[in-house]
């Protein structure tokens, strides 16, 4: 179903650390997404939303900087309309679209107060 979180990522300083606290927290298995532009980690079974950790690509916030969190993406239909409905809604680009291989495109944005979000297309095809 598209418009929906479908998926969510955890930043993390040390994946490979965060990868083991979730194991052990809450069972999750992880597998590592060797052709991805950055360090990541997919969960590889849930029965509910699925979630990956990845390299965080900047600093962890200092505690009185606003809070530390998950990034959540939204599936949508087409990714090209979505995206252009978000500029002109006031939106900005955080990251370009870029292809996770053999699952989607993916793509991040801040939204009118400087919130990240994801949106997705999925795309067997993508590369």
């Amino acid at each position: 179903m598209e418009n929906t979180i479908s998926y969510f990522e955890i930043q993390s300083s040390n994946p490979l650390q965060s990868v083991e606290f979730y194991k052990k927290v809450f069972g999750w298995n992880f597998v590592k997404e060797e052709l991805m532009p950055i360090e990541y980690y997919r969960m590889t079974e849930t029965s509910g939303i699925m979630g990956a950790i990845l390299k965080r690509p900047a600093q962890v916030p200092a505690p009185e900087q606003g809070t530390n969190a998950f990034t959540c993406s939204i599936k949508v239909k087409n990714f090209d309309d979505t995206q252009k409905t978000i500029i002109e809604n006031g939106g900005a680009v955080a990251l370009p679209k870029f292809a996770v291989p053999g699952r989607c495109w993916q793509g991040y944005f801040l939204d009118n107060d400087h919130n990240v979000f994801g949106i997705f297309e999925p795309d067997e095809n993508a590369r």
